[in-house]
């Protein structure tokens, strides 16, 4: 993954953006009809159910928008919510609020969306030695919100881009001639970058499993769309070698099965782009 000093510089770009993006020359409706020193207070209020995600990050957009708005957080990232529950209070700038509210709220309802979901598929895998990933299937520009929410379900990250490991996928090693001589370049590649990046590879059989485990230096080997008793037979097969992941058209019925293969991960696209956003809204208190 990332580092944290990467990661930091993602999140204050995604809220530079989405501010320049939302406001413009100015919020001209605030600006209209709320004088300059008027003062007011929300709540963050929840209309849904499920698991709040995006706390930390609306700290950093008001923050952002105002430094002098004053938060009281009564409930944290991870937290389950229901209906009626208040997130957070904002008190300051009645301008300052109102700038800063349609990208809390947008982050927010997906970030609890991706949170919840991903809950659900870690609670599916209790009892076992697997954990959830996410993919790159994610909404371009603000994949570090989506990975984030993952992490506050209880899920883990995939790599974070093209660029922090090799993952050999199957359109790679066709264009590369095969899995032996894409294997046999990247350890070459690698080499000469002086670069230090895992490599993982995509099997589409147990013959390409077996044809993998022939090449030193793979550190995890991706089964995709395997059914059942070819995981069990790949999970075998590859022992202690390398670590092993499932992925490919897997869902909430199907999760458990996968998991009772072996697998040490399931990797799962839907968790950021099958999601339906959790109600939130910010209402002034009057």
């Amino acid at each position: 993954m990332i580092t944290q000093e990467q990661f930091d510089q993602e999140v204050k770009s995604i809220i530079s953006n989405a501010i320049r993006e939302d406001v413009g020359d100015g919020d001209h409706s605030s600006l209209a009809c709320i004088p300059d020193n008027a003062r007011g207070k929300a709540k963050l209020l929840v209309k849904d159910k499920g698991i709040i995600g995006g706390v930390n990050f609306a700290k950093k957009v008001f923050a952002y928008v105002d430094k002098n708005l004053k938060l009281e957080v009564l409930i944290e990232d991870g937290t389950e919510v229901t209906y009626g529950d208040i997130v957070m209070y904002v008190e300051g700038s009645s301008q300052s609020i109102l700038k800063a509210e349609r990208t809390v709220l947008n982050a927010m309802q997906r970030m609890s969306a991706i949170a919840t979901k991903t809950k659900m598929f870690v609670d599916l895998l209790e009892g076992t030695k697997t954990k959830i990933l996410d993919t790159r299937k994610t909404t371009p520009g603000i994949r570090v919100l989506e990975k984030w929410a993952v992490k506050i379900g209880g899920g883990e990250n995939h790599r974070f881009a093209l660029y922090d490991m090799i993952m050999l996928k199957d359109n790679h090693i066709d264009f590369a001639g095969g899995i032996t001589k894409a294997v046999e370049m990247s350890k070459q590649y690698l080499k000469d970058t002086g670069k230090d990046l895992q490599i993982m590879v995509e099997a589409r059989n147990l013959t390409e499993v077996e044809e993998i485990l022939q090449n030193d230096g793979v550190f995890r080997i991706l089964l995709d769309n395997f059914d059942y008793e070819d995981t069990k037979k790949a999970v075998k097969l590859i022992g202690d070698t390398c670590l092993t992941e499932s992925s490919g058209n897997i869902n909430e019925a199907t999760i458990r099965h996968y998991a009772e293969c072996g697998v040490n991960y399931i990797s799962s696209g839907a968790l950021t782009h099958s999601v339906h956003n959790m109600d939130l809204s910010l209402k002034a208190i009057k």
